[in-house]
């Protein structure tokens, strides 16, 4: 079983002028990240647009990154639904054309009860020989998966993570403190900003959007905390966040394609119901990366 890693950038689906897909922008983007400090790349999540994606596009994006990145780098895939049926049916799929894991959301919407979610995840996780990291967000799913539930969830073999984004450091101690015992179960942070204090109670790494334009201070961040320098990591974290709130100012992905754009790798518009960055909101955006030397500009200098 291929190591997941600690730092996974959940990557956006570049688009041409059409907005359909450009697959040779996304292989390129792919090797970008990697040789950025990446760890893995994740597809078909949120950033990636997956809401409006199909089940042919978000396949030929999986074997377009898997083709590019070979075994150089874990290659996970948003497979979740509202519907455990179709859930179980993509993260099949996925599994066939090369995932090494699968990022399951809990149902969103329809807002199971916890035991819902239990069978949810383990009838998913039945299914597939890939191993799971569960999603919890509630800020978009509508619920919260409990420290009780998730205690539950990481026992099954092939739940191996989960990626934490309710914000609550309080919730993700109380994973830490009821998970430690299970061998090789890990918290992912799911929000930048809170990356550093999550490693500090019991975290193990990060699935990031900052990475697109910051992989190598990102990186640096980890490996000062993994070190013991503490000061030295606090250092970065508090010099990257900016950027971390930056890039949320309005919904992911649009800031981050805006980022990507302001460095000089255009990854096209995004579909509606989302809409491009306003000359504003790209202004405060580019301040800041001109600050942290992120712009193409201050890198050719």
């Amino acid at each position: 079983m291929m190591q997941i890693g600690k730092i996974i950038t959940a990557m956006v689906t570049p688009f041409d002028g059409n907005l359909e897909v450009d697959y040779k922008k996304a292989a390129e983007l792919a090797e970008m990240l990697l040789a950025e400090g990446s760890d893995g790349i994740l597809v078909a999540g949120t950033t990636g647009e997956s809401p409006t994606l199909t089940k042919e596009e978000k396949l030929k994006i999986i074997r377009t990154v898997r083709d590019v990145i070979g075994k150089r780098g874990a290659l996970i895939v948003g497979t979740g639904t509202n519907s455990t049926r179709d859930s179980i049916s993509f993260t099949r799929a996925a599994e066939e054309a090369g995932a090494d894991a699968a990022l399951v959301v809990a149902p969103y919407y329809n807002k199971p009860p916890q035991e819902g979610i239990l069978i949810h995840f383990r009838q998913v996780a039945a299914a597939t020989r890939l191993p799971i990291i569960v999603y919890n967000i509630p800020g978009r799913t509508g619920m919260n998966i409990t420290p009780d539930t998730l205690a539950s969830l990481a026992k099954i073999e092939n739940i191996v993570a989960v990626k934490e984004s309710s914000g609550n450091l309080d919730q993700i101690s109380e994973i830490a403190q009821k998970t430690r015992s299970i061998p090789g179960f890990r918290i992912m942070s799911g929000d930048d900003s809170l990356t550093l204090p999550i490693l500090s109670v019991g975290g193990t790494g990060v699935i990031s959007v900052a990475t697109h334009v910051a992989g190598e201070m990102v990186r640096a961040m980890i490996d000062a905390h993994e070190s013991g320098r503490v000061g030295e990591a606090t250092a970065l974290h508090l010099k990257l966040f900016p950027l971390f709130k930056g890039l949320f100012t309005t919904t992911n992905p649009i800031l981050v394609k805006a980022a990507l754009k302001l460095r000089g790798f255009d990854a096209g518009g995004l579909r509606p119901p989302l809409l491009p960055a306003t000359e504003s909101q790209e202004a405060a955006l580019g301040k800041i990366m001109t600050e942290l030397n992120l712009l193409m500009a201050s890198s050719t200098a």
